[in-house]
Protein backbone atom coordinates (compact mmCIF):
# COMPACT_ATOMS: atom_id res chain seq x y z
CA UNK A 1 0.00 0.00 0.00
CA UNK A 2 1.41 3.65 -0.38
CA UNK A 3 1.67 5.87 2.32
CA UNK A 4 -0.62 8.37 3.29
CA UNK A 5 1.27 11.25 1.43
CA UNK A 6 1.84 9.47 -1.79
CA UNK A 7 -1.62 8.85 -2.16
CA UNK A 8 -2.49 12.28 -1.20
CA UNK A 9 -0.37 13.74 -3.71
CA UNK A 10 -1.41 11.04 -6.28
CA UNK A 11 -5.11 11.99 -5.74
CA UNK A 12 -4.63 16.04 -5.56
CA UNK A 13 -2.42 15.47 -9.54
CA UNK A 14 -5.27 13.10 -10.87
CA UNK A 15 -7.57 15.72 -10.32
CA UNK A 16 -5.77 18.40 -11.18
CA UNK A 17 -5.44 20.54 -8.07
CA UNK A 18 -2.18 22.35 -7.32
CA UNK A 19 -0.24 21.07 -4.26
CA UNK A 20 0.64 24.89 -3.33
CA UNK A 21 4.30 25.06 -1.36
CA UNK A 22 2.81 25.62 2.50
CA UNK A 23 6.35 25.27 2.99
CA UNK A 24 6.62 28.85 2.88
CA UNK A 25 5.67 30.22 6.36
CA UNK A 26 2.58 32.26 6.63
CA UNK A 27 2.16 35.92 8.10
CA UNK A 28 0.41 36.70 11.04
CA UNK A 29 -2.35 38.98 9.43
CA UNK A 30 -2.11 42.65 10.47
CA UNK A 31 -2.70 44.24 13.95
CA UNK A 32 -5.56 46.41 12.46
CA UNK A 33 -7.53 43.84 10.80
CA UNK A 34 -7.09 41.01 13.65
CA UNK A 35 -8.76 44.12 15.80
CA UNK A 36 -11.33 43.76 13.80
CA UNK A 37 -12.21 40.31 14.04
CA UNK A 38 -12.00 40.59 17.78
CA UNK A 39 -14.83 43.30 17.95
CA UNK A 40 -16.71 41.04 15.64
CA UNK A 41 -16.58 38.26 17.28
CA UNK A 42 -17.49 40.15 20.82
CA UNK A 43 -20.87 41.49 18.39
CA UNK A 44 -21.96 38.30 18.04
CA UNK A 45 -20.80 36.67 21.06
CA UNK A 46 -24.31 36.15 22.48
CA UNK A 47 -26.35 35.58 19.02
CA UNK A 48 -23.49 32.44 18.41
CA UNK A 49 -24.53 30.95 22.22
CA UNK A 50 -28.11 31.23 21.34
CA UNK A 51 -27.86 29.69 17.93
CA UNK A 52 -25.82 26.93 19.51
CA UNK A 53 -28.56 26.20 22.17
CA UNK A 54 -31.32 25.81 19.38
CA UNK A 55 -28.73 23.53 17.58
CA UNK A 56 -28.42 20.94 20.62
CA UNK A 57 -32.02 21.36 21.78
CA UNK A 58 -33.23 20.49 18.21
CA UNK A 59 -30.86 17.73 17.01
CA UNK A 60 -31.37 16.11 14.15
CA UNK A 61 -29.72 12.75 12.68
CA UNK A 62 -27.42 11.82 9.97
CA UNK A 63 -29.11 12.92 6.29
CA UNK A 64 -31.90 14.40 8.47
CA UNK A 65 -30.45 17.38 9.53
CA UNK A 66 -33.94 19.01 7.67
CA UNK A 67 -34.23 22.23 9.87
CA UNK A 68 -30.48 22.88 11.01
CA UNK A 69 -29.63 22.73 6.98
CA UNK A 70 -32.62 25.57 6.56
CA UNK A 71 -30.87 27.25 9.60
CA UNK A 72 -27.46 27.29 8.06
CA UNK A 73 -28.48 28.27 4.53
CA UNK A 74 -30.42 31.47 6.10
CA UNK A 75 -27.93 32.38 7.98
CA UNK A 76 -24.98 32.33 5.09
CA UNK A 77 -27.90 33.95 3.00
CA UNK A 78 -28.75 37.18 5.36
CA UNK A 79 -24.65 37.56 5.34
CA UNK A 80 -24.76 37.71 1.35
CA UNK A 81 -23.10 34.72 0.54
CA UNK A 82 -23.55 32.51 -2.43
CA UNK A 83 -25.54 29.79 -1.15
CA UNK A 84 -26.42 26.29 -2.35
CA UNK A 85 -28.48 23.47 -0.35
CA UNK A 86 -29.75 19.93 -1.55
CA UNK A 87 -25.54 19.07 -1.70
CA UNK A 88 -25.27 15.09 -0.50
CA UNK A 89 -28.91 16.08 0.66
CA UNK A 90 -29.22 18.12 3.54
CA UNK A 91 -25.85 19.24 2.80
CA UNK A 92 -25.19 23.45 2.23
CA UNK A 93 -22.41 24.92 0.97
CA UNK A 94 -21.92 28.94 0.99
CA UNK A 95 -19.30 30.96 -0.88
CA UNK A 96 -17.87 33.93 0.62
CA UNK A 97 -15.90 36.14 -1.83
CA UNK A 98 -13.54 38.01 -1.24
CA UNK A 99 -13.28 41.98 -2.43
CA UNK A 100 -9.27 41.14 -3.71
CA UNK A 101 -8.66 38.54 -5.91
CA UNK A 102 -6.75 35.65 -4.76
CA UNK A 103 -7.30 31.56 -4.28
CA UNK A 104 -10.29 29.69 -2.62
CA UNK A 105 -9.72 27.66 0.55
CA UNK A 106 -12.34 25.70 2.64
CA UNK A 107 -14.38 25.37 6.16
CA UNK A 108 -15.55 22.45 7.18
CA UNK A 109 -18.46 22.08 9.84
CA UNK A 110 -20.51 18.28 10.19
CA UNK A 111 -23.87 19.19 11.14
CA UNK A 112 -25.67 15.65 12.59
CA UNK A 113 -25.96 14.37 15.90
CA UNK A 114 -25.76 10.86 17.56
CA UNK A 115 -28.75 8.38 19.00
CA UNK A 116 -28.25 9.17 22.39
CA UNK A 117 -30.35 9.70 25.04
CA UNK A 118 -29.28 13.18 26.86
CA UNK A 119 -28.74 12.88 30.78
CA UNK A 120 -27.55 16.53 31.26
CA UNK A 121 -30.42 18.38 32.99
CA UNK A 122 -29.71 22.01 31.70
CA UNK A 123 -32.70 24.08 29.83
CA UNK A 124 -31.66 23.96 27.02
CA UNK A 125 -30.63 19.74 26.66
CA UNK A 126 -32.13 18.02 23.81
CA UNK A 127 -35.47 17.97 22.64
CA UNK A 128 -35.35 15.28 20.72
CA UNK A 129 -35.82 11.76 22.65
CA UNK A 130 -32.88 9.43 22.00
CA UNK A 131 -31.11 11.74 19.78
CA UNK A 132 -27.85 14.22 21.05
CA UNK A 133 -25.41 16.28 19.90
CA UNK A 134 -22.52 14.29 21.90
CA UNK A 135 -19.82 14.88 19.55
CA UNK A 136 -19.82 18.68 19.24
CA UNK A 137 -21.97 18.86 15.67
CA UNK A 138 -23.64 21.52 17.07
CA UNK A 139 -20.63 23.63 18.27
CA UNK A 140 -18.88 23.16 14.95
CA UNK A 141 -21.78 24.41 13.09
CA UNK A 142 -22.07 27.26 15.27
CA UNK A 143 -18.38 28.14 14.81
CA UNK A 144 -18.64 27.72 11.27
CA UNK A 145 -21.63 30.10 11.50
CA UNK A 146 -19.46 32.73 13.41
CA UNK A 147 -16.49 32.37 11.24
CA UNK A 148 -18.94 33.53 8.10
CA UNK A 149 -20.40 36.48 10.00
CA UNK A 150 -16.99 37.57 11.24
CA UNK A 151 -15.31 37.10 7.24
CA UNK A 152 -18.47 39.02 5.86
CA UNK A 153 -17.56 41.97 7.50
CA UNK A 154 -14.17 42.26 6.43
CA UNK A 155 -14.66 41.04 3.20
CA UNK A 156 -13.20 44.21 1.83
CA UNK A 157 -9.79 43.14 3.05
CA UNK A 158 -9.73 39.19 1.48
CA UNK A 159 -7.91 37.90 -0.42
CA UNK A 160 -9.79 35.29 -2.29
CA UNK A 161 -12.42 33.41 -1.15
CA UNK A 162 -13.76 31.05 1.51
CA UNK A 163 -16.06 28.11 0.96
CA UNK A 164 -18.52 27.13 3.89
CA UNK A 165 -19.28 23.48 3.70
CA UNK A 166 -21.41 22.05 6.43
CA UNK A 167 -21.29 18.55 5.92
CA UNK A 168 -24.37 16.08 6.70
CA UNK A 169 -23.92 12.49 7.88
CA UNK A 170 -20.58 12.75 9.41
CA UNK A 171 -21.62 10.16 12.14
CA UNK A 172 -23.27 7.27 10.22
CA UNK A 173 -25.64 6.73 7.11
CA UNK A 174 -29.24 4.72 7.43
CA UNK A 175 -28.69 1.85 6.05
CA UNK A 176 -28.77 1.70 2.27
CA UNK A 177 -27.84 5.37 1.98
CA UNK A 178 -25.00 7.49 0.38
CA UNK A 179 -23.76 10.88 2.71
CA UNK A 180 -20.99 12.49 4.71
CA UNK A 181 -17.90 13.47 3.04
CA UNK A 182 -18.19 11.07 0.00
CA UNK A 183 -21.36 12.71 -1.14
CA UNK A 184 -20.49 16.11 -0.31
CA UNK A 185 -17.07 15.38 -2.79
CA UNK A 186 -19.14 13.88 -5.33
CA UNK A 187 -21.91 16.56 -5.14
CA UNK A 188 -18.61 19.22 -5.92
CA UNK A 189 -18.41 20.57 -2.63
CA UNK A 190 -15.00 21.27 -3.69
CA UNK A 191 -15.54 22.47 -7.11
CA UNK A 192 -16.36 26.03 -8.44
CA UNK A 193 -13.94 26.98 -7.95
CA UNK A 194 -11.87 24.63 -6.65
CA UNK A 195 -10.59 24.96 -2.87
CA UNK A 196 -7.30 24.65 -2.43
CA UNK A 197 -7.12 24.35 1.43
CA UNK A 198 -9.61 22.59 3.93
CA UNK A 199 -10.06 23.31 7.63
CA UNK A 200 -11.72 21.91 10.34
CA UNK A 201 -11.68 21.85 13.92
CA UNK A 202 -13.24 18.96 16.43
CA UNK A 203 -14.04 19.74 20.05
CA UNK A 204 -11.92 17.90 22.49
CA UNK A 205 -13.07 17.94 26.21
CA UNK A 206 -9.54 16.91 27.50
CA UNK A 207 -8.08 20.35 26.68
CA UNK A 208 -8.79 23.37 28.36
CA UNK A 209 -11.01 26.14 27.11
CA UNK A 210 -8.61 28.72 25.29
CA UNK A 211 -6.36 25.85 24.21
CA UNK A 212 -5.82 24.02 20.47
CA UNK A 213 -4.44 20.46 19.96
CA UNK A 214 -3.02 19.80 16.50
CA UNK A 215 -0.77 17.10 14.89
CA UNK A 216 1.35 17.19 11.53
CA UNK A 217 0.50 13.56 9.45
CA UNK A 218 -1.85 11.53 10.84
CA UNK A 219 -4.43 13.08 13.38
CA UNK A 220 -7.38 10.46 13.51
CA UNK A 221 -7.49 6.65 12.64
CA UNK A 222 -8.95 4.68 10.13
CA UNK A 223 -12.17 3.07 10.75
CA UNK A 224 -13.34 0.03 9.79
CA UNK A 225 -15.89 -2.61 11.02
CA UNK A 226 -16.74 -6.25 11.38
CA UNK A 227 -19.38 -8.74 11.56
CA UNK A 228 -18.58 -12.53 13.04
CA UNK A 229 -20.97 -15.12 13.18
CA UNK A 230 -19.91 -17.99 15.17
CA UNK A 231 -22.51 -21.45 14.58
CA UNK A 232 -22.11 -24.22 16.92
CA UNK A 233 -25.02 -26.85 17.73
CA UNK A 234 -27.42 -26.76 20.28
CA UNK A 235 -27.91 -29.13 23.04
CA UNK A 236 -29.79 -29.48 26.78
CA UNK A 237 -27.12 -27.09 29.13
CA UNK A 238 -26.65 -30.28 31.07
CA UNK A 239 -25.39 -32.41 28.09
CA UNK A 240 -22.70 -29.99 27.02
CA UNK A 241 -20.89 -32.88 25.55
CA UNK A 242 -23.86 -33.14 22.89
CA UNK A 243 -23.52 -29.35 21.28
CA UNK A 244 -21.31 -27.15 20.36
CA UNK A 245 -20.71 -23.98 22.70
CA UNK A 246 -21.12 -20.97 20.10
CA UNK A 247 -21.14 -18.92 23.69
CA UNK A 248 -17.76 -20.40 24.86
CA UNK A 249 -16.66 -20.13 21.80
CA UNK A 250 -17.05 -16.38 20.97
CA UNK A 251 -15.50 -15.60 24.62
CA UNK A 252 -12.30 -17.44 23.04
CA UNK A 253 -12.69 -15.47 19.89
CA UNK A 254 -12.68 -12.45 21.76
CA UNK A 255 -9.93 -12.58 23.71
CA UNK A 256 -7.87 -14.05 21.14
CA UNK A 257 -8.55 -11.36 18.75
CA UNK A 258 -7.10 -8.93 21.21
CA UNK A 259 -3.31 -11.19 20.53
CA UNK A 260 -3.37 -9.62 17.17
CA UNK A 261 -2.78 -6.00 18.35
CA UNK A 262 -0.37 -7.09 21.80
CA UNK A 263 2.02 -9.84 19.60
CA UNK A 264 0.99 -9.90 15.74
CA UNK A 265 1.34 -5.72 15.79
CA UNK A 266 4.77 -3.67 15.87
CA UNK A 267 3.97 -2.45 19.15
CA UNK A 268 5.11 1.24 17.95
CA UNK A 269 2.05 0.68 15.12
CA UNK A 270 -1.39 1.84 17.02
CA UNK A 271 -3.88 -0.30 16.54
CA UNK A 272 -7.17 -1.23 17.97
CA UNK A 273 -9.96 -3.88 17.79
CA UNK A 274 -13.01 -3.83 19.94
CA UNK A 275 -16.10 -5.84 20.06
CA UNK A 276 -18.83 -3.87 21.00
CA UNK A 277 -21.78 -5.56 20.50
CA UNK A 278 -22.67 -9.85 21.08
CA UNK A 279 -25.39 -11.35 20.66
CA UNK A 280 -26.48 -15.23 20.91
CA UNK A 281 -28.14 -17.79 22.39
CA UNK A 282 -32.36 -18.45 23.33
CA UNK A 283 -32.40 -19.75 26.97
CA UNK A 284 -30.39 -20.20 30.31
CA UNK A 285 -30.55 -23.82 29.97
CA UNK A 286 -29.89 -24.47 25.87
CA UNK A 287 -26.20 -24.52 24.65
CA UNK A 288 -25.91 -21.78 22.08
CA UNK A 289 -25.99 -22.76 18.51
CA UNK A 290 -25.21 -19.17 17.06
CA UNK A 291 -23.78 -16.36 18.25
CA UNK A 292 -22.90 -12.63 16.68
CA UNK A 293 -20.52 -9.67 17.22
CA UNK A 294 -19.85 -6.58 15.69
CA UNK A 295 -16.93 -4.50 16.37
CA UNK A 296 -14.42 -1.65 15.08
CA UNK A 297 -10.84 -1.81 13.99
CA UNK A 298 -9.07 1.05 14.12
CA UNK A 299 -5.05 2.44 12.50
CA UNK A 300 -2.95 4.75 11.75
CA UNK A 301 -0.90 2.67 9.26
CA UNK A 302 -2.33 1.58 5.75
CA UNK A 303 0.21 -1.91 6.20
CA UNK A 304 -1.65 -2.41 9.35
CA UNK A 305 -4.38 -1.86 7.99
CA UNK A 306 -4.45 -4.59 5.14
CA UNK A 307 -2.89 -6.85 7.52
CA UNK A 308 -5.72 -6.97 10.06
CA UNK A 309 -8.81 -8.49 8.43
CA UNK A 310 -6.52 -11.68 7.41
CA UNK A 311 -5.12 -11.86 10.81
CA UNK A 312 -8.55 -11.64 12.59
CA UNK A 313 -9.90 -14.45 10.32
CA UNK A 314 -6.99 -17.16 10.77
CA UNK A 315 -7.89 -16.97 14.47
CA UNK A 316 -11.62 -16.93 13.86
CA UNK A 317 -10.79 -20.21 11.29
CA UNK A 318 -8.22 -21.78 13.60
CA UNK A 319 -11.02 -21.66 16.43
CA UNK A 320 -13.93 -22.71 15.18
CA UNK A 321 -12.31 -25.55 13.52
CA UNK A 322 -10.69 -26.70 16.69
CA UNK A 323 -14.70 -27.05 18.06
CA UNK A 324 -16.23 -28.40 14.47
CA UNK A 325 -18.22 -25.27 14.54
CA UNK A 326 -18.43 -23.08 11.73
CA UNK A 327 -18.34 -19.27 11.21
CA UNK A 328 -18.76 -16.08 8.34
CA UNK A 329 -17.07 -13.07 8.61
CA UNK A 330 -17.46 -9.57 6.95
CA UNK A 331 -14.68 -7.08 7.06
CA UNK A 332 -15.67 -3.40 5.55
CA UNK A 333 -13.23 -1.01 5.17
CA UNK A 334 -14.48 2.64 6.51
CA UNK A 335 -13.21 6.07 6.30
CA UNK A 336 -9.15 6.33 6.20
CA UNK A 337 -7.23 8.22 8.03
CA UNK A 338 -7.53 12.05 9.01
CA UNK A 339 -4.19 13.52 7.21
CA UNK A 340 -2.75 16.41 8.19
CA UNK A 341 -0.42 18.30 5.34
CA UNK A 342 2.86 18.68 7.14
CA UNK A 343 3.51 21.47 5.37
CA UNK A 344 0.53 23.22 5.81
CA UNK A 345 0.25 22.52 9.97
CA UNK A 346 3.93 23.73 9.63
CA UNK A 347 3.11 26.90 8.37
CA UNK A 348 -0.44 27.54 9.90
CA UNK A 349 0.72 26.88 13.85
CA UNK A 350 2.75 30.17 14.07
CA UNK A 351 -0.42 31.73 13.17
CA UNK A 352 -2.60 30.27 15.51
CA UNK A 353 0.16 30.29 18.23
CA UNK A 354 0.00 34.91 17.10
CA UNK A 355 -4.22 34.57 17.44
CA UNK A 356 -3.86 32.65 21.04
CA UNK A 357 -0.69 32.26 22.80
CA UNK A 358 1.97 30.01 22.31
CA UNK A 359 1.10 28.55 25.36
CA UNK A 360 -2.38 27.57 24.52
CA UNK A 361 -1.36 26.21 21.17
CA UNK A 362 -0.35 22.38 21.94
CA UNK A 363 0.88 19.41 20.03
CA UNK A 364 -1.05 16.47 20.78
CA UNK A 365 -0.48 12.40 19.97
CA UNK A 366 -2.86 10.88 17.08
CA UNK A 367 -6.27 9.89 18.68
CA UNK A 368 -7.72 6.58 17.62
CA UNK A 369 -11.24 8.23 16.90
CA UNK A 370 -12.37 8.50 13.15
CA UNK A 371 -13.23 11.63 11.50
CA UNK A 372 -14.79 11.21 7.41
CA UNK A 373 -13.28 14.55 7.25
CA UNK A 374 -10.11 11.86 6.05
CA UNK A 375 -11.82 12.15 2.53
CA UNK A 376 -11.71 15.55 2.13
CA UNK A 377 -8.18 15.70 3.30
CA UNK A 378 -6.98 12.96 0.73
CA UNK A 379 -8.14 15.52 -2.05
CA UNK A 380 -6.71 18.94 -1.28
CA UNK A 381 -4.12 19.91 1.48
CA UNK A 382 -6.05 19.64 5.28
CA UNK A 383 -5.35 20.80 8.59
CA UNK A 384 -7.98 19.74 11.51
CA UNK A 385 -7.36 20.97 14.97
CA UNK A 386 -8.65 20.23 18.36
CA UNK A 387 -10.70 23.15 20.40
CA UNK A 388 -10.29 23.14 23.94
CA UNK A 389 -13.59 23.22 25.76
CA UNK A 390 -13.18 21.74 28.83
CA UNK A 391 -14.02 24.21 31.86
CA UNK A 392 -11.01 26.35 32.95
CA UNK A 393 -10.60 24.55 36.85
CA UNK A 394 -12.12 21.38 35.90
CA UNK A 395 -10.43 18.38 36.50
CA UNK A 396 -12.66 16.04 34.07
CA UNK A 397 -14.93 16.70 31.59
CA UNK A 398 -17.38 14.21 29.78
CA UNK A 399 -15.94 12.73 26.74
CA UNK A 400 -17.23 13.02 23.64
CA UNK A 401 -20.44 10.67 23.00
CA UNK A 402 -21.09 10.58 26.62
CA UNK A 403 -25.17 11.58 27.42
CA UNK A 404 -23.32 13.92 29.60
CA UNK A 405 -21.05 15.63 27.22
CA UNK A 406 -21.25 19.64 27.84
CA UNK A 407 -18.64 21.75 26.46
CA UNK A 408 -18.22 25.12 27.28
CA UNK A 409 -19.64 27.49 25.41
CA UNK A 410 -16.76 30.10 26.08
CA UNK A 411 -14.80 27.87 23.89
CA UNK A 412 -17.13 29.44 20.96
CA UNK A 413 -15.30 32.32 20.39
CA UNK A 414 -11.72 30.80 20.86
CA UNK A 415 -12.62 28.83 17.42
CA UNK A 416 -14.14 31.46 15.89
CA UNK A 417 -11.20 33.58 16.05
CA UNK A 418 -8.53 30.82 15.56
CA UNK A 419 -10.60 29.86 11.74
CA UNK A 420 -10.53 33.56 11.30
CA UNK A 421 -6.89 33.81 11.99
CA UNK A 422 -6.09 30.78 9.54
CA UNK A 423 -8.11 31.30 6.57
CA UNK A 424 -6.80 34.71 6.05
CA UNK A 425 -3.53 33.99 6.56
CA UNK A 426 -3.72 31.32 3.88
CA UNK A 427 -5.47 33.22 1.93
CA UNK A 428 -2.42 35.89 2.04
CA UNK A 429 -0.23 33.89 1.97
CA UNK A 430 -1.10 32.11 -1.20
CA UNK A 431 -2.00 35.16 -2.80
CA UNK A 432 1.25 36.52 -2.58
CA UNK A 433 2.99 33.63 -4.40
CA UNK A 434 4.07 33.82 -7.23
CA UNK A 435 2.81 31.49 -10.18
CA UNK A 436 6.23 29.77 -10.52
CA UNK A 437 6.24 29.08 -6.53
CA UNK A 438 3.27 27.23 -6.77
CA UNK A 439 3.94 25.44 -9.82
CA UNK A 440 7.43 24.46 -7.51
CA UNK A 441 4.92 22.57 -5.53
CA UNK A 442 3.97 19.79 -8.35
CA UNK A 443 7.33 18.99 -9.81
Amino acid sequence: MRSGTAKFISGCLLLGFILWPFRVPAQAIDQKLAQAIDQEIEKIRAEMVKVRRFLHMNPELGNHEFETSKLVASKLSSLGLEVKTGVAGTGVVGLLRGALPGPTVAIRADMDALPIQELNTFPYRSLNPGVMHACGHDFHTTIALGVAAVLSAVKDRMRGNVKFIFQPAEEGLPPGEEGGAALMIKGGALDNPPVRAIFALHVWPELQVGEVGYAAGYLMASSDNFIITITGKSAHAARPQEGIDAVVLAAEVITSLQTIVSRAIDPTEPAVITVGKIQGGTKANIIAEKVEMEGTVRTLNDKVREKMPVLMENIIRGLTGSYGASYSFRYEKGTPPVYNHPDLVQAMVPVLENALSPEQVLTVKPQMVAEDFALLAERVPAFMYLLGVRSPGQASAAPLHSPYFNPDERAIPVGIKAMCHLVLSALDQQASLKGTDRQAAIR
